[in-house]
């Protein structure tokens, strides 16, 4: 497991006593990967969030990121707005974070949701707007706050910590106790469920006690689009048994079933 290591610093501060834990889950909101990973991620906060809390780092990799041209640093500032680039979904990201860490993952999700059904271009400002009114942001905030300079250096800071932990792959998961004096642990890439028990585990130096799983219906109030693989994932079900539950749930017109080239999505509807 030669992408596991100590790090020395930097050592955040645990914003929360009762959660003896943090994580810092470095994404790129665009990746394959960072798709893929959202299962675990989800498990987690499902079965172990009492222990622990977290929160998105954005690892936009971006060749030209020093160098923008005059018209995207024109919409940062909200000069001009009606502009493609890649850089434009992490910072709208970090808009929608600044009406709160739910939002912001609610907005991160409904974005990756669009990539898998080859909705619009995510680089574009007008499908980023669309995003934050499926995800029922206050757009008037929303607006403002991405062309503020508030989300610019919120990204920029995510930029920042990934370069102060020296993460150099993404998706990347840094864990971190309650007391500041420890060592973090750095986990680079993705590894099974089981790896990230484990760590938990050793962290708290005790045996971990399980959340139980809510229903499936539940479990869509809560993420609204799931893949088959991540219910089936989720819940230990093979595909097969994993695909009649969700038949039955759209049959009684619970849920809706959404083909895509790369895997099938379901949704409230």
């Amino acid at each position: 497991m030669n992408n596991i290591q100590m790090l020395q610093e930097p050592t955040p501060t645990i914003s929360t006593a009762n959660k003896p834990i943090e994580l810092y889950i470095f994404v790129d909101p665009l990746c394959p990967e960072a798709f893929s990973m959202q299962a675990t991620l989800r498990k987690l906060q499902l079965e172990y969030n009492h222990y622990f809390t977290w929160r998105f780092v954005l690892s936009t990799e971006l060749t030209s990121l020093n160098c923008l041209s005059k018209r995207v640093k024109g919409c940062i500032s909200g000069i001009e707005l009606d502009i493609n680039h890649p850089v434009l979904p992490s910072i709208a990201i970090k808009a929608a974070e600044l009406q709160g860490k739910r939002a912001g993952a609610r907005y991160l999700s409904k974005l990756q949701e669009y990539v898998l059904l080859s909705h619009q271009d995510v680089n574009s400002y007008a499908t980023l707007l669309k995003i934050a009114e499926d995800v029922q942001l206050d757009m008037n905030e929303f607006t403002v706050d991405f062309g503020s300079k508030e989300a610019a250096r919120a990204f920029q800071c995510d930029l920042y910590i990934k370069r102060e932990m020296e993460v150099d792959e993404v998706p990347s998961i840094v864990f971190f106790n309650e007391c500041i004096e420890d060592e973090g642990l750095k986990v680079s890439g993705s590894y099974s469920y089981e790896v990230y028990e484990h760590i938990l585990q050793e962290m708290l130096n005790e045996q971990l006690v399980r959340q139980p799983l809510p229903s499936i219906e539940d479990l869509f109030s809560k993420f609204h689009t799931l893949s088959t693989n991540e219910i089936a994932f989720i819940y230990s079900l093979t595909e097969q048994a994993a695909e009649r539950e969700l038949k039955k749930r759209m049959l009684q017109q619970k849920i809706e079933r959404i083909q895509t080239t790369h895997a099938t999505l379901w949704r409230l509807k």
